[in-house]
């Protein structure tokens, strides 16, 4: 009953407000004077509207991720024990962890420690009573961090090995956790979460690894990276990006058509507000988000940017209600936000017929029949006891409006979608859809093509390709990782033991040992619809389980490398976020440690893009857990370079036949190298991963490259073939134009970054 009163109350909010709309999308001219904008959008508002309504019906005894909300619940009930002089131990705990994770910490000690004074079977420490222990250890640790990490945050807070700056000044936290995880290893000398957690709580406080009881050390030797990628320096608090929110998405890309790169960051609380950061191209970013029109608007935990209407401006997608198919918290419909060209952005969402509720993580925009406008398909979840949420694909009808036709083309699947993306298995031009699951094996579609859009066919060839593993999977993308011209599929594992053992899972990585979760997969494209699980043989059969991620060229050697965010909600995954560098297409090399990428708070987003104009790729991540009270300062990456490889920077501009941005479209780069040696470089316009929105500029490494000797280009077209553009310069920015065949050169303006005194920024 509930859910229908919830989609009739938004539906009738929804037609009062346009009622009353006076049809008056335009937002006014910005008064440059005041910098304000005179009033928002009314699609802008009635979504504001729409998600408040929600809010207010939300159940929190349902919420999976604990709030400050639910944590009220529970101490009602908590009082009406005490006052019946009834108590229930386990409730204390619960109590206790849910105050932790909704960030009031110093509350959840006093409830933990309560109770383990008051209840007898807390004395020792056996199978019952290790939970408590658990709790209060964490809980310290927990207290250290945001002591230390959070309120006197640097650059170096929370970096994995934990050095210089990264040591915590107040010792108390640590110290108190360390000797609650003594006494734990000591009755349980194979915890292995307890024994990484023990080796984390000493680098704080700067004795790792002389301070480390030798029995628990893990050696240095065994976290060192296998190649030495030079140092890339966090800079996020001294350009003011530092943003301190939940998990959240990220979209880097340039918004205003002014040459540089922008930022859009949300994060997924009901209640946070996104953000828009300019890049002003004088080396500091501004927080625009008000005169964007953007005031007001809340949640999200994915982004996907993309030019749906075709008009030259990039527009974005907010995707909302993951993790929430059993509760009203799923019911909250995505926002498809309008580029006005001027600044400023509007909610489209209704009038573009895109609203609907479902709890939703992913999406991917794909010309699938060549029409030249972008189409969307949205991965839905699915849980196995409730009501079915299927997928849907929004066909765009190329006047600003969309049509679900999931169902006429066998796309309305039910499953707990988590990754979606969208790439050409077979190279005939048609993008194909790659779709990972939480419920079971993933999902492979190829497309087949169509007379018209509606009768469309996509061939499910999961089993046959090989590509179904693993069984609960979250983050994928396309790449062609050896440059052969076929694009192959990364997808990530995240099973239970990612959720609930994640710190004994990197543990037993690091120390060579097995461990109990599935690892990533790598399948390679071998050409014939078919692809090879070659993951042992490239390296990468490790414990890294990760939700947010995205690749890109860190060190210009031509060679796709990648980021791995961790994102489990448990405190106690205080686990590095992962980064590997494409050897030469043979393997990857964990570089994490050496580029000083060990971020040990929960990653999301990540995007990869070329803030500076220096040709060389940097990184942001939105960091900060599902739990309310896990928020944490977002970091910046700026690439320190590489002076020996070569780069060009590609824009390719589609035109009414072709979607502006070209997203689809693949570069052939035939790259002379120093010694005379010739090789193939491919890449395609892309996001990139499924928990991340890279820049769709095409930022290229070209390794040792001498020159260019040929450059051609697929255009996502129905001719299904490259058209050759010669010989170009390298080290340049070029504009390429599906209307002309001239190589035009935009002239780069490289940035020096503004550091700002380093103040420490704490907005949550």
């Amino acid at each position: 009953m509930i859910r229908l009163n919830l989609r009739t109350e938004i539906f009738l909010l929804f037609f009062f407000a346009i009622i009353f709309s006076c049809e008056n999308n335009n937002h006014k001219e910005i008064n440059k004077e005041t910098s304000t904008v005179s009033y928002l959008a009314s699609g802008t508002q009635q979504m504001i509207d729409s998600l408040s309504v929600i809010y207010s019906k939300t159940n929190f005894w349902k919420h999976l991720y604990a709030t400050s909300e639910s944590a009220d619940l529970i101490e009602k009930k908590l009082a009406e024990l005490r006052q019946g002089d009834q108590m229930d131990w386990q409730l204390y705990i619960k109590f206790g962890l849910v105050c932790l994770n909704a960030g009031e910490t110093e509350k959840a000690l006093k409830i933990i420690q309560e109770a383990k004074d008051k209840f007898p079977q807390f004395a020792t420490i056996t199978p019952n009573s290790k939970q408590l222990y658990d709790a209060l250890a964490i809980a310290w640790l927990r207290k250290g961090e945001q002591d230390n990490c959070i309120l006197n945050h640097s650059d170096e807070s929370c970096v994995f090995p934990i050095k210089g700056k990264g040591i915590h000044t107040n010792r108390e936290g640590s110290e108190k956790a360390i000797e609650l995880y003594k006494e734990i290893l000591k009755a349980y000398p194979n915890d292995l979460e307890s024994r990484w957690l023990i080796n984390i709580a000493y680098m704080t406080l700067g004795e790792y690894p002389d301070g480390v009881p030798t029995e628990y050390l893990l050696q240095p030797k065994q976290i060192e990276s296998d190649y030495d990628l030079p140092e890339f320096p966090n800079i996020a608090m001294s350009t003011g990006l530092d943003v301190n929110d939940l998990s959240g998405g990220i979209i880097t890309d340039d918004f205003n058509g002014d040459g540089f790169i922008d930022i859009l960051a949300s994060s997924w609380g009901m209640k946070d507000q996104i953000r828009f950061f300019v890049n002003d191209g004088k080396g500091s970013f501004i927080d625009k988000s008000k005169i964007a029109g953007l005031k007001g608007v809340t949640g999200g935990l994915n982004l996907r940017q993309a030019d749906f209407n075709n008009d030259g401006h990039l527009d974005f997608l907010i995707i909302r209600g993951a993790w929430h198919p059993l509760s009203e918290m799923g019911t909250q419909p995505n926002s498809l936000f309008k580029n006005n060209g001027n600044g400023t952005f509007d909610d489209v969402t209704i009038s573009s017929g895109l609203y609907s509720v479902h709890p939703t993580q992913t999406a991917t925009w794909l010309d699938f029949d060549l029409d030249g406008d972008l189409d969307l398909f949205i991965g839905n979840e699915t849980s196995n006891q409730q009501e079915s949420h299927p997928c849907e694909f929004f066909l765009n009808n190329g006047d600003g409006t969309f049509t679900d036709i999931a169902k006429e083309i066998g796309l309305d699947l039910t499953t707990y979608a988590k990754g979606v993306n969208s790439g050409d298995i077979n190279n005939d031009n048609l993008p194909d859809l790659y779709i990972s699951s939480m419920s079971g094996g993933n999902f492979l579609f190829v497309n087949r093509g169509g007379e018209n859009p509606r009768e469309w066919k996509f061939e499910n060839i999961s089993k046959k390709a090989g590509v179904e593993l693993p069984l609960k999977s979250f983050a994928t993308w396309f790449f062609d990782f050896d440059n052969d011209g076929l694009e192959d599929i990364y997808v990530a594992s995240f099973d239970d033991y990612a959720f609930k053992k994640q710190a004994s899972e990197v543990i037993s990585g690091y120390l060579g040992q097995s461990f109990q979760g599935e690892h990533p997969r790598l399948f390679k494209n071998l050409g014939n619809e078919k692809f090879q699980d070659i993951t042992q043989q490239v390296k990468l059969d490790k414990a890294v389980h990760s939700m947010g991620c995205n690749f890109g060229d860190l060190d210009n050697d031509g060679f796709l490398d990648f980021y791995l965010g961790t994102g489990a909600p448990d405190y106690r995954a205080i686990v590095p976020n992962r980064v590997f560098r494409n050897n030469g297409g043979k393997d990857f090399q964990d570089v994490t440690t050496s580029g000083r990428f060990g971020m040990l708070q929960k990653g999301h987003g990540v995007s990869f893009a070329d803030f500076d104009n220096d040709g060389d790729q940097d990184i942001y991540s939105v960091i900060g857990g599902a739990f309310s009270g896990d928020i944490f300062q977002n970091v910046f990456y700026e690439n320190p370079g590489n002076q020996e490889n070569k780069w060009i920077t590609i824009q390719l501009k589609g035109d009414k036949t072709i979607n502006q941005s070209a997203k689809g479209a693949r570069i052939h780069l035939e790259v002379e190298m120093k010694d005379g040696s010739s090789r193939n470089i491919y890449s395609t316009v892309t996001p990139g991963a499924s928990f991340g929105s890279n820049s769709l500029q095409q930022e290229i490494g070209l390794g040792a490259a001498k020159s260019i000797i040929n450059l051609s280009v697929k255009w996502p077209d129905k001719k299904n073939e490259y058209i050759s553009y010669g010989k170009v310069d390298i080290e340049q920015k070029i504009l390429i134009s599906k209307n002309s065949m001239e190589v035009k050169k935009i002239p780069l303006m490289p940035i020096q970054f503004v550091k700002k005194e380093m103040t420490h920024h704490h907005h949550h």
